[in-house]
């Protein structure tokens, strides 16, 4: 999996092995159910109760004895889904009419479809054809029994899992805290959308690309600062980021001009340096410190580099940060469309969109506009593909692998 890259600088996975190293897990805390959507789970979460619960119908119909069907049967009563005092009885030789999730009452053992009956009045109903024990029930247990393992250790929950979790009787689990996160965005020349550009002046893209992406991915407890480009307010904006976050991502002012003041400043305040550039394109100059508790990511001003960076370099920290068994970037494979020229000394991410053909290949088509200062290719772009560093053309059909821009 290892790619050539620049002697001078560690490569993707080298510098990932670094991040690794310099990152210990948030401590753990007690959430309940509702809650728990986005977080890491500590320690397997086993189910609280069987399930179904119950013995329940698995449709609208009747309840009854296998051995009295077929038959006109008087009917009893009429269970629906909902609690009971008690276990509802069947009395011998009778129907109770039933409905889905309803509680299979005592001496009954078969349910019979709503259509394989016939309504005889209010007081009978008409069974046509025989029905074998335990038609239509839903057993106690059937799908998983109290104690049955769910969740593994390590799992980052999804809306499945928490109703899983829910639906088996959890009500509190042990997950990591989430991740304090603050966002400072550096640049003199960088305004906000709806003002008047004055020349020398941009828009700014990443704080909106920062915080849209932390949200999308759960996080919460996110703020995002502007900062001038001076050494007191570069410093005045780490020391409170570094006193409130877990994880303080940077934009802008990590490479090697006069005004990129984040790395000096940081390690004026006692930061020690973790990684500092990384055989990559576009994303370089990459900057990550630790500060007592709190980790440091400065990523490189241009919306593509922070970009890049956000999706495999910070999404790998927030999951070691919260303890997930196999952390991101997950990679997957496909097929060039269309050949590229990679970076002889560099691997190299390239914004690219996929689709499976008709024998469920996933072709991967690199989108135009590649350059760091870009966004433009964002609205067909899904994924990045990352390729190795090489001097030859990378012929369409060739294998490369890819990870999600989104996540």
């Amino acid at each position: 999996m290892s790619a050539p890259v620049s002697a001078s600088l560690p490569g993707i996975e080298q510098a990932m092995a670094l991040l690794d190293a310099a990152i210990e897990p948030l401590p753990a805390v007690q959430v309940g159910i509702g809650a728990a959507l986005n977080r890491v789970t500590i320690q397997t979460v086993t189910a609280a109760c069987d399930l179904p619960p119950f013995d329940q119908s698995a449709m609208d119909g009747y309840a009854l004895r296998a051995a009295d069907a077929p038959a006109r049967l008087p009917l009893a009563q009429t269970v629906a889904a909902g609690p009971h005092e008690r276990r509802p009885r069947l009395p011998e030789g009778h129907a109770c009419r039933i409905y889905t999730g309803g509680l299979i009452p005592e001496g009954a053992d078969a349910v019979v479809r709503q259509e394989w009956t016939r309504r005889d009045g209010d007081d009978a109903v008409s069974i046509e054809r025989p029905t074998p024990v335990g038609q239509d029930i839903r057993p106690q247990g059937e799908e998983l029994r109290r104690g049955t393992p769910l969740i593994e250790a390590g799992r980052r929950l999804n809306a499945g899992h928490v109703a899983l979790l829910s639906m088996a009787g959890v009500a509190e689990l042990a997950v990591r805290r989430a991740p304090r996160i603050r966002v400072l965005v550096s640049g003199d020349e960088v305004i906000d959308a709806g003002r008047e550009l004055r020349p020398g002046e941009v828009y700014n893209a990443n704080g909106p690309l920062v915080s849209g992406w932390l949200a999308q991915a759960g996080y919460r407890d996110v703020r995002v600062e502007h900062v001038a480009d001076t050494e007191q307010a570069v410093q005045d904006a780490l020391s409170r980021a570094f006193a409130e976050a877990d994880l303080v991502i940077t934009t802008g002012g990590v490479s090697v001009g006069d005004r990129d003041l984040i790395a000096p400043g940081a390690e004026q305040l006692g930061a020690r340096r973790v990684l500092w550039k990384v055989a990559q394109k576009p994303g370089k100059p990459l900057y990550v410190a630790r500060r007592g508790d709190a980790l440091l990511m400065g990523l490189p001003g241009n919306p593509a580099s922070v970009l890049v960076n956000l999706v495999s370099f910070v999404r790998r920290a927030l999951d070691r940060l919260e303890g997930v068994a196999e952390p991101g970037p997950q990679v997957a494979t496909g097929v060039l469309v269309t050949g590229i020229k990679p970076d002889s000394e560099r691997e190299s991410w390239v914004r690219v969109r996929i689709e499976s053909d008709a024998r469920g290949l996933t072709r991967v088509h690199p989108q135009p506009n590649q350059a760091s200062h870009m966004l433009g290719n964002l609205a067909s772009a899904d994924r990045l593909a990352w390729v190795a560093a090489s001097p030859l053309p990378l012929p369409a059909g060739s294998v490369v692998r890819w990870i999600d821009l989104q996540l």
